[in-house]
């Protein structure tokens, strides 16, 4: 399985990913996941950059493949200039850029104000934008009048010598279902075996399924664990709240009923090579083929040392 570092728009400035992605690339890290957000989910997270250009500094920065943990090509920007964008990202990578696709949260996607659908509609307008996405990387004008957009006389002209692989993320039945009918890869966030099984055998096959967590790197596992709740509080929001909630003081508000003990189980807190291990063990066992580690907190160069003794040697 391969191991990769997911970098966090929300946390941090480009300027610290594009640090961040050279360490990962110099302490033996496969691959680059990078989260796409208009958003930070709290406050205390603090960025959010605009990830194309975060991703077109990285193609000069870094030789590592690139894929975006998840793009929402429906709301808040048109799948026709999400499909250029792509192009571009995959011809300045050298190829080595594949397009995460999902369908978003209200946090990044109502800024103009439009209504934010239920979930069998944003699948709906998904599956129409990557049918958009795979016609303008034929090269052709496209003309298209579907039931959710409209593309007319488009042409991308600047392309990658093979379209851009598209992979799909799926948190519940009818979601895996169209990222295995879809979807060249399967995107997730837990070590869920029984979504992998779904994805593969209702027509994913061999194709990549890709997942990630969370790490907060410390002397100790309490420092960790107080930074995870500092910076991530969020990440104890339970259900569909991270999908429905339209801005980060909606989240710090659910996220006063979190206790850090709940964050904690949802992070690596703390530098025993063993519990990152061990949650690596998680995602393989479930059928995960590639999984990504993200840092939170200031130590992220203690991480990668970390990985780079302890952790990588024993996936090489």
């Amino acid at each position: 399985m391969k191991i990769g570092y997911f970098l966090s728009s929300e946390e941090y400035t480009p300027a610290e990913l594009i640090e961040q992605a050279k360490g990962a690339e110099r302490a033996g890290f496969a691959n680059l996941w990078i989260s796409d957000h208009y958003h930070p989910w709290v406050d205390a997270q603090g960025q959010s950059a605009f990830v194309w250009s975060t991703i077109g500094a990285l193609s000069q920065a870094v030789s590592l493949p690139i894929t975006t943990a998840v793009t929402c090509p429906t709301v808040r920007i048109h799948p026709a200039v999400i499909a250029q964008a792509a192009a571009t990202s995959a011809v300045l990578t050298g190829g080595k850029f594949r397009l995460g696709v999902g369908t978003g949260e209200a946090l990044n996607e109502h800024i103009f104000g439009d209504a934010w659908p239920e979930a069998d509609v944003r699948l709906e307008m998904l599956e129409e934008a990557v049918e958009i996405l795979r016609e303008l990387w034929k090269g052709g004008v496209v003309s298209y009048r579907g039931k959710h957009y409209t593309v007319e006389n488009a042409r991308v002209y600047t392309l990658p010598e093979k379209p851009v692989e598209i992979l799909v993320s799926g948190f519940g039945p009818k979601a895996i279902e169209v990222a295995a009918r879809i979807g060249e890869g399967f995107v997730s966030t837990m070590p869920d075996g029984d979504a992998v099984k779904q994805f593969r055998s209702q027509g994913g096959g061999d194709r990549t399924a890709q997942a990630g967590f969370k790490a907060a790197f410390a002397d100790t596992e309490e420092e960790g664990a107080r930074l995870a709740y500092e910076k991530w509080p969020n990440a104890g929001v339970p259900g569909e709240l991270s999908q429905v909630l339209p801005s980060p003081k909606h989240f710090e508000q659910a996220a006063q009923l979190v206790t850090q003990e709940q964050v904690k189980e949802a992070f690596v807190c703390g530098k025993d090579p063993q519990a990152h291990l061990e949650m690596i063990e998680q995602y393989a066992k479930a059928g995960f083929d590639e999984v990504y580690v993200a840092n939170t907190g200031p130590h992220y160069q203690g991480l990668f040392d970390l990985y780079a003794e302890h952790i990588l040697p024993k996936h090489a």
